[in-house]
């Protein structure tokens, strides 16, 4: 499978690159959000949030492990990084196999939980408000999709 890349000008950008893909997400999609603090992992799910007609306020759901939120599809946001076992059984197959768009930040962390068909996020500072965005496609589904996105 391919990487593909972009660079985000900023907070603006990277809202509207994860919009646009949201727009092509269908139930049981799974995205991990891996890369540096404070690069924008929370800004892109929050994108992914207003591309699927989400309301609310999206947030870190750092210290609750899972949010949902409801819209277009359902959005279940992840934040794995207080997790002390990966091999803890939270239920996550429920969520990966669900009706709903299932986001992971620190994935990493929970690597042999993770379905196999998924599309890989990792977002980089590239100076003050530039990002690099990369898309790792595990799947002919999330290379399709990224090659949709990217046109």
């Amino acid at each position: 499978m391919n990487t593909y890349e972009l660079l985000s000008q900023g907070y603006e950008d990277t809202m509207n690159v994860a919009e646009r893909l949201a727009k092509c997400l269908e139930p049981g999609d799974v995205l991990t959000l891996e890369g540096d603090l404070g690069a924008g992992k929370t800004t892109f799910t929050k994108g992914l949030a207003k591309g699927l007609e989400i309301t609310k306020t999206v947030n870190s759901p750092t210290f609750t492990i899972i949010k949902e939120y409801k819209g277009r599809l359902p959005l279940y946001h992840m934040d794995v990084y207080r997790l002390e076992d990966s091999f803890e059984d939270l239920g996550f197959d429920e969520y990966f196999e669900g009706h709903g768009v299932t986001v992971i930040e620190w994935a990493h962390l929970i690597e042999d939980q993770l379905p196999n068909n998924r599309l890989d996020i990792s977002i980089f500072h590239q100076g003050d408000s530039k990002r690099k965005i990369f898309f790792k496609p595990k799947g002919e589904r999330y290379e399709n999709l990224c090659k949709e996105i990217m046109e």
